[in-house]
């Protein structure tokens, strides 16, 4: 089985660039897992997601072989707040001061494949994960290339190729919005947004000032019009549901 998991998204933007608020609107929160990796860093925002906080990323295999044996249903989506501190977090505590660092070393390079295949590749739930970006000069290019940062074999193809879906948080001004994207279903500018003179956005396809990025999505999931869309979690998963069911 691919790792790729059709229900599978990765979100992810520089700090303050809306990845956290993306999550607001998503609804039936009763049934969304939000799993916090940030030591129980609070959301911005008043929700009614179930949330766990867990120390030890080990811990989210056990989080997802309990969701996966409950038939109730009770979850449809499950979140993990963020990638980058899951894997930090694995680092400080099995890596750093280990006997064998190696070794240790070798399971941090296992551990996200494992949860990708063996965990998120198995679960019928929609799995959204949150990814602090960092800009990373090419040296081939000498240009500045934007990706989730993690260490070892992993950085070759990034954390984003296990990912079906890969969509930027983005803090953008109206003028460039409006170059490459124009508004629609998938993208509304509020009146408060022509006031600020820019707006939160996802970034659904490169474009030739971020040819280097790792976005991703199923091929036709968003037209070249949508290439800038609501910063909304929601509207990806709506967009998935419809692409699948036409399948």
């Amino acid at each position: 089985m691919s790792a790729e998991h059709p229900k599978s998204i990765l979100i992810s933007g520089e700090s303050g660039h809306g990845k956290s608020f993306s999550l607001m609107n998503l609804r039936d929160q009763e049934g969304v897992l939000y799993i916090n990796a940030e030591g129980g860093k609070p959301l911005p925002f008043k929700n009614k997601f179930k949330r766990i906080t867990i120390d030890d990323p080990y811990e989210i295999f056990d989080l997802f072989d309990q969701v996966i044996g409950d038939t109730s249903g009770r979850f449809h989506t499950i979140i993990i707040d963020t990638v980058s501190f899951m894997m930090n977090r694995f680092e400080s505590l099995h890596v750093i001061g280990a006997a064998n660092t190696m070794a240790q070393w070798g399971a941090y390079g296992q551990f996200f494949p494992k949860l990708m295949y063996d965990y998120v590749a198995k679960a019928p739930q929609y799995v959204i994960m949150l990814g602090h970006l960092e800009s990373i000069l090419n040296e081939d290019t000498g240009r500045y290339d934007s990706k989730v940062p993690v260490k070892g074999a992993l950085s070759k193809n990034g954390l984003e190729a296990y990912f079906t879906t890969v969509v930027n948080c983005k803090k953008m001004p109206l003028k460039d919005i409006r170059r490459d994207a124009k508004e629609g279903k998938l993208l509304h500018i509020t009146e408060r947004d022509e006031n600020l003179g820019y707006k939160h956005v996802f970034q659904t396809r490169t474009t030739k000032q971020t040819v280097g990025d790792r976005i991703r999505s199923p091929f036709g999931l968003f037209s070249d019009e949508e290439t800038f869309i609501d910063n909304a979690a929601q509207i990806v998963i709506d967009q998935l549901v419809g692409y699948y069911a036409d399948a």
